[in-house]
């Protein structure tokens, strides 16, 4: 399946960028100049898990409206902030809400982007709003020829209207498509919607000790440990022309 695969698509949190190191490390910063100490490790697990993960299930399940994941983080954060007894005013928790357009890549993340950017054409396929996918891509200067995101449809993935939609806005079928992830339950939903499916390991996201992803299935396309490893994987492909 691999050999017709025209362009990567590609989870972003926790694949692409170290979302919870980002956001403990701004925490630090901000408890510091506040005076206050927070768990920042616990903070920023609960914002992950509670605002946007559930808020994602909440939103597909119809039990709260759409609402895109800017809004879900900040929704999340207002809360966390009382809990937390950390008082910041309006342009502050602005600010800190979008930390999430300021995260960082892992180390292979651009490296491996650019050599596979030689042969597919690369693109986000995430449950993250378009201006937080180009801020974050700009500032870590990530060069995808396009920008895709679960926004465009006003669905979030798992949903197949995701994964068959980007594929159809590239122009390409599904198998001309292949979702790069380090969420098995991402690449379950892609491999369902008809996507080729590459496995790249993350296995600190959630931090040292931290839960581990499930095993990547045999059924997934290609299995990684990086980036540069999937480029190594794949640039020895052959492919035919693109028409």
């Amino acid at each position: 399946m691999t050999g017709s695969v025209r362009a990567l698509v590609f989870d972003v949190f926790g694949t692409v960028v170290d979302w919870r190191k980002t956001v403990i490390q701004e925490g630090i910063a901000l408890g510091s100049a506040k005076g206050k100490q927070i768990a920042w490790e616990e903070f920023a697990d609960r914002w992950r898990v509670e605002g946007y993960v559930r808020g994602v299930d909440d939103v597909s399940a119809g039990k709260l409206p759409w609402m895109n994941a800017d809004e879900l983080h900040r929704r999340k954060l207002d809360e966390l902030l009382i809990e937390y007894g950390l008082e910041l005013n309006e342009a502050e928790a602005a600010h800190f809400n979008r930390v999430w357009h300021r995260l960082e890549p892992f180390p292979d993340a651009v490296v491996g982007l650019e050599q596979l950017r030689q042969r597919y054409t690369i693109a986000p396929l995430s449950n993250g709003n378009v201006s937080l996918l180009t801020n974050m891509a700009k500032r870590a200067d990530i060069r995808w020829d396009c920008i895709l995101s679960g926004e465009l449809f006003k669905k979030y993935k798992p949903d197949p209207q995701v994964y068959l939609g980007g594929a159809r806005l590239l122009g390409l079928e599904a198998s001309e498509t292949m979702l790069v992830a380090s969420h098995t339950s991402d690449l379950e939903g892609a491999r369902r919607a008809g996507l080729a499916t590459a496995f790249v390991g993350r296995p600190h996201q959630w931090g040292i000790g931290g839960p581990l992803e499930p095993k990547p299935s045999d059924a997934f396309d290609v299995v990684a440990v990086d980036f540069i490893d999937l480029a190594d994987k794949l640039l020895t492909i052959r492919v035919p022309a693109f028409r």
